[in-house]
């Protein structure tokens, strides 16, 4: 399955226990933070949070609860990115990355609607991608996926100028999550 093979990347890439006093995100196992385990449940030690309830956070609250499983039926590849970007960025933005770019490449709303960029995937979200698929082709996913990735690349840049402690982490997030 798709999901298992984005969660083991992923927790590869995060490590494990982390509590760095410059990420705003604070201290994470996994890539899981404090925030995101206490909401699921999870009232241990972050330095203990077992890897199978990490797995099981990353399955729910970031691939079958914002239903990036219906984009990965349309485009893997971009729902594989929205997954990370997800992950590194929270999903809101992920998700208002497709919106935006969906909005973006649709010709003045000529081939499909323009779909609200409210950071979930709904049936406007999917029915734009549908549309943007079917006018584009198989080419369109890679489109699609650069779009989102320069959208991402953007941000990290704008975190790191706005937030100078965040300029340690810029080169990582670049080398490491821009395709």
């Amino acid at each position: 399955m798709m999901i298992e093979k984005l969660i083991e990347d992923v927790i590869e890439r995060e490590g494990g226990y982390s509590d760095d006093p410059a990420d705003a995100g604070g201290e994470t196992r996994f890539g899981i933070t404090a925030a995101v385990a206490r909401a699921q449940g999870y009232r241990g030690a972050m330095r203990d949070l077992p890897l199978a309830t990490a797995q099981a956070i990353y399955r729910t609250v970031y691939w079958s609860a914002p239903r990036l499983d219906a984009v990965a039926e349309r485009a893997p590849d971009v729902a594989a990115i929205l997954f990370d970007t997800g992950v590194n960025m929270g999903l809101a933005v992920a998700i208002g990355f497709l919106q935006r770019a969906l909005n973006a490449l649709n010709r003045g709303a000529r081939d499909y609607p323009d779909s609200a960029v409210d950071g979930r995937i709904g049936p406007a979200t999917l029915a734009a991608l549908a549309g943007y698929l079917a006018h584009r082709g198989p080419a369109g996913e890679t489109v699609l996926a650069k779009a989102i990735e320069a959208l991402r690349g953007e941000r990290y840049v704008t975190l790191a100028e706005r937030r100078p402690a965040d300029e340690a982490f810029l080169y990582g997030w670049l080398a490491n999550r821009i395709g």
